[in-house]
């Protein structure tokens, strides 16, 4: 990747400024701006998350506003009231107070000598969610967003719940907040009341697994924050980027059709990741397409970004399946409008064991998969990282019920939201269904494509679950992920139905077998037949990007992702070791410039009996260390979830350091009703 290092404006970067909210409390800001501001006002361009600008994101962080600022911005990088070297107190995602100190920060950027009056955010993930939300607020001087990996929905794509079903990631997730929210401010930015700060942070510390796992449906905690709620509330240009990959690509096609402000969106192989460095790639020059967008809708300069299509995607083909791939093979393609009017519907119906253009007789088959099925699924949302992507499926689908169509006679492509409908009955009253979508290779390989899930008791809504009535049929929709994708000839289409998909989900409360109708079930798929003018949509530039801090790796992650398979007892353990921070895969470095040496480690483990879905147990356990000549803090923290019929039970301890002094300790054992989960 090429690393700009010399622009047409010259950069001056602030450490840290103090942004005052309008009840007393200081947001901690980095700042990249042209050095000539001041006399030449310009556009500012706002990120703002608890990832801690000062240390944990510095790496990622500058790459990109010092590319702005030497473009002609004010970059600025803002910490989330109580996270990183910021004020305050932080409690939980997206509060009103969280929109309310953005709103009081883009207000204080309009007033700074250096800038025009006209800001834009972007974000990736939490970053990309507040962007949303703050749009929704719509402060006059917010003009244009720039979303990534983010959702419009934080219950139907977020990393709590999907389908209604309780999904491990959000112990994952939970815990790497809990253990964030426990980090101390710099004492080079906060001075000696740093460690006041510090304990009160850890004093104030919530368990939040079990502060999500508390709101099972979608009520007003989860429509807060959603934008979904009311898109016109937007009124502001949207970009919305992300990627096959991720877990949240499903808001991209809804805020396409939902909202009715100027917007773009552009999905491609890519993970929870930047465009530029994502792999599995193409990589593309992500910063160039950003300045394009900031340039027509901050500065007004007609770059041409709004008379290209709306939606523009990657076109995946088939590729074996691999636990990683540097690069996914496919094309670019684009839609003017979305939804396409272009796209059809292909039906085909689920006979038994098979997929045909014509309905069988009707039939029944029944499916019971042991609590293991899913184990070859991936991450939930990945990095990009070696073991995040689905594996060859041939083993969970040997553990579900499987329709294959015939071998295709010619290529197939799809671009939109595959839909199983499902005539089916359940012998218990909390039953799960997971759809897969399979591209079986002519050597019998088989490559996920997607996959939908439903919590039954869900099926008619998300706010009000009802208990299956077993034995009674029932006529379900089973909404898959969206997704881009190319069937070649000779390959055959999969349907593959499960009744559980750990370590994913969390299994319902007994095993369960659910009998599916055949003949009378079906899939969607969204056929995109070929468009000529694919092949004129212009090339994305190549990846560049500014320069960075230099880090010296001082420790090694030995990253891991072991599967163990006790005989004696049928237990299957599956445990997921490494770094979780932005340092090269280091496990300990040290940031030269500020001269700090920072390590995160993360053991992710997710043990299940093979037939009893109240063994199942996930355990996360998580170590950060800060150190700078006698300064030394160390955070322990470990969480873990486990179930009976009736209730899900919370545990947690987190242990704070300072030398080798242990001055805080706090222990959770928290339990929650199953609420049809």
């Amino acid at each position: 990747m090429k690393v700009v290092d010399s622009f047409r404006e010259d950069v001056e970067v602030i450490e840290n400024v103090w942004i005052p909210m309008r009840d007393g409390v200081h947001l901690a800001a980095r700042i990249w701006m042209p050095a000539d501001a001041e006399a030449h006002p310009v556009p500012a361009v706002l990120e703002y998350m608890p990832y801690r600008k000062r240390d944990f994101t510095r790496l990622r962080d500058e790459p990109l506003h010092h590319y702005f600022a030497g473009h002609g911005y004010i970059g600025v990088r803002l910490d989330v009231r109580g996270t990183g070297d910021s004020e305050g107190i932080l409690r939980d995602e997206y509060l009103v107070q969280e929109q309310d100190d953005a709103v009081d920060a883009i207000d204080w950027l309009t007033r700074q000598p250096w800038c025009d009056g006209n800001v834009g955010m972007i974000g990736l993930s939490w970053s990309g969610f507040n962007s949303l939300q703050v749009a929704a607020r719509r402060p006059p001087a917010l003009k244009a967003i720039i979303t990534m990996c983010s959702t419009d929905d934080r219950y139907a794509d977020d990393a709590h719940y999907k389908g209604g079903c309780l999904l491990n990631e959000n112990l994952a997730w939970g815990s790497a907040f809990f253990s964030l929210n426990a980090c101390p401010p710099d004492p080079e930015i906060s001075g000696p009341g740093w460690r006041d700060q510090w304990l009160a942070r850890i004093d104030n510390n919530r368990l939040f697994p079990d502060l999500w796992m508390r709101h099972p449906t979608r009520d007003d905690y989860w429509k807060h924050g959603s934008v979904c709620e009311d898109y016109e509330a937007i009124q502001c240009a949207v970009y919305a980027v992300g990627g096959w990959a991720d877990g949240y690509v499903n808001a991209i096609p809804r805020l396409m059709e939902g909202l009715s402000a100027p917007r773009k969106a552009l999905i491609g192989p890519w993970p929870h990741a930047f465009p530029h460095a994502a792999e599995p790639g193409p990589q593309i020059g992500f910063f160039q397409e950003a300045v394009r967008w900031w340039d027509y809708w901050l500065k007004g300069i007609d770059t041409g970004i709004m008379d290209e299509p709306r939606i523009r995607v990657w076109m995946e083909d088939w590729l074996p399946p691999a636990p990683y791939h540097p690069e996914r093979p496919g094309r670019w393609v684009a839609e003017d409008a979305w939804p396409s009017t272009r796209i059809h519907q292909r039906r085909w119906h689920l006979n038994v064991l098979s997929l045909g253009d014509k309905p069988d007789a009707e039939d029944a088959v029944r499916v019971r998969s042991p609590q293991t099925t899913g184990l070859r699924g991936g991450d939930f949302y990945g990095f990009g990282a070696h073991g995040d992507a689905p594996l060859d499926q041939r083993a969970d689908d040997g553990k579900s019920l499987v329709f294959d169509s015939d071998p295709l006679p010619e290529r197939m492509e799809i671009l939109g939201a595959p839909v199983v409908t499902l005539d089916l009955s359940a012998d218990a009253p909390v039953a799960h269904v997971i759809v897969r979508l399979n591209d079986v290779a002519p050597d019998g390989s088989s490559s996920r494509v997607s996959y939908g899930v439903l919590n039954l008791t869900h099926r008619n809504s998300h706010e009000q679950p009802e208990a299956l009535e077993p034995g009674v049929r029932y006529s379900v929709p089973v909404r898959l992920n969206d997704i881009g994708y190319a069937f070649p000839a000779g390959h055959t289409v999969r349907v593959a139905i499960s009744t559980t998909y750990w370590p994913i989900l969390w299994p319902p409360p007994e095993p369960v077998e659910l009998t599916v109708h055949t003949g009378v079930s079906t899939l969607d798929l969204p056929v995109r037949p070929p468009r000529d003018a694919d092949a004129e949509l212009a090339p994305f530039a190549a990846p560049e990007r500014g320069p960075v801090s230099d880090l010296t790796p001082l420790e090694w992650a030995q990253s891991q992702r072991l599967v163990e398979m006790d005989l004696t007892t049928d237990e299957m353990v599956y445990t997921a070791f490494g770094d979780g921070g932005d340092f090269g895969g280091a496990a300990l470095a040290r940031i030269e410039d500020i001269d700090l040496t920072i390590g995160y480690t993360l053991r992710r483990t997710f043990r299940i009996g093979e037939d009893d879905p109240n063994s199942a147990r996930a355990e996360v356990e998580q170590k950060t260390v800060f150190r700078r000549d006698d300064w030394s803090v160390r955070i322990e923290a470990r969480t873990a979830v486990s179930s009976d019929r009736d209730n899900f039970r919370v545990q947690a301890t987190l242990d704070a350091y300072e030398g080798q002094e242990r001055v805080r300790r706090r222990e959770w054992d928290e339990v929650i009703p199953r609420a049809f989960l």
